[in-house]
């Protein structure tokens, strides 16, 4: 997975201060680049004795976005995951000195494994794929019952007003992209379908999900894990870039993406994942199961004292707890589409500036009217609304 450098770092100076700070990693190093890591550049470093070790760095030259490429917020919450039983890579320094490399960096266990970057999982047994999804979801409960200030985290983030800063954010990208001119034609990219709708309905604050303020992941998906070499078990998360305090229905949506995109029209969208279709894959979990084994692993107390109550309480809850998931996973699943139409409408913002050229740049830009119009059925769904459902 590792082959070229492409964008070259000063490896003598590296070994320079690994020699003083981290003697445990030998020097010299050979160092080659991953092919992922586009946002922060990442670097194998392989020792004399054959020790590999991972190095993400923030890219070179002026940064566009202050909150983006945080290699520092990346470092911090795996170094405090490793007392957890989640499953990270071992962090072994972090250098915020800009000499050394030119920009801060962190160095971290390299995990011998396999990463799925189609979230079917295909060449697998389907008894291997389905325990696959199970410990991805396992690993992800594992994450958000993490109470924060037990590790140290708990400034991580803000631990209430995830959701209403989202919007917010989202709100103003939105209108911005929208109101790009295309450089020949003059027109704009104009809005997203049922913008408003459902801006109105993602900022009723009646109808979002509860604050949880647990820790969250921020990219959560099947190809931000690394899995054992022959064993369906997770063995660590990568990508911690947007990691913050929020709300953990954000990761799980954000996971069970492809089960919800499966059903949009082929012929308008590259964003599909035909293999998630009912029956289609052979021992791929179902939505409801993966739910229920989320929240099994999440809340077990809550399931323990569900058994020590009455019968009839016990349905009464269930049914209503039950119901409650359902309209909140709902409800996050409704906003994490509608985030793949804003990042679509972003990239036909940069297909009318010309800064994308590719034909699947511009497939990209009109999946989102087939995104937002989704995202929409979501909402009216979730609030129990009859639309005709794609599910």
């Amino acid at each position: 997975m590792a082959g070229r450098v492409r964008h070259p770092i000063d490896i003598r100076s590296l070994e320079r201060w690994l020699n003083k700070t981290v003697p445990e990693i030998e020097t010299p190093l050979e160092v080659h680049q991953f092919g992922f890591g586009q946002s922060n550049p990442t670097y194998q470093l392989t020792t004399p004795s054959g020790d590999r070790y991972v190095l993400r760095k923030k890219p070179p030259g002026k940064l566009v976005s202050k909150t983006a490429h945080k290699v520092e917020r990346e470092y911090r919450i795996i170094a405090a995951l490793s007392t957890t039983d989640v499953p990270v890579p071992k962090a072994y320094c972090l250098c915020e000195d800009d000499s050394v490399i030119g920009t801060p960096f962190y160095i971290m266990e390299f995990l011998d494994g396999r990463i799925f970057e189609d979230p079917v999982i295909p060449n697998v047994l389907p008894d291997h794929r389905r325990a696959i999804w199970a410990d991805a979801v396992r690993t992800l409960a594992k994450l958000h019952r993490v109470d924060p200030k037990s590790v140290g985290l708990e400034e991580f983030g803000r631990h209430t007003g995830f959701y209403n800063r989202q919007i917010e954010t989202w709100k103003q990208i939105c209108a911005a992209q929208a109101a790009v001119e295309d450089v020949d034609t003059k027109e704009q990219v104009g809005q997203l379908p049922f913008f408003e709708e459902l801006m109105g309905f993602f900022s009723d604050e009646k109808g979002q999900p509860g604050d949880r303020g647990t820790l969250i992941h921020g990219d959560f998906k099947i190809d931000n894990l690394v899995f054992h070499k022959t064993e369906p078990r997770v063995i660590g998360i990568l990508d911690w870039e947007m990691s913050t305090i929020g709300h953990p229905l954000s990761d799980f949506a954000n996971l069970l993406t492809p089960y919800y995109t499966a059903f949009l029209d082929p012929a308008r969208s590259t964003h599909l994942h035909p293999g998630f279709l009912p029956r289609a894959t052979r021992g791929l979990p179902t939505r409801e199961e993966l739910t229920e084994l989320y929240f099994s692993v999440l809340e077990p107390e809550a399931k323990n004292n569900e058994k020590s109550t009455s019968l009839e309480l016990s349905l009464r809850d269930a049914e209503a707890v039950a119901e409650t998931r359902r309209r909140e996973l709902q409800w996050a699943q409704a906003f994490s589409i509608f985030r793949l139409a804003a990042i679509c409408q972003g990239i036909a913002a940069r297909l009318a500036r010309r800064q994308a050229s590719s034909e699947q740049a511009k497939r990209h830009g009109d999946a989102r009217t087939l995104f937002a119009e989704f995202a929409w059925e979501l909402a009216q769904s979730s609030k129990g609304v009859e639309v005709k459902s794609k599910l």
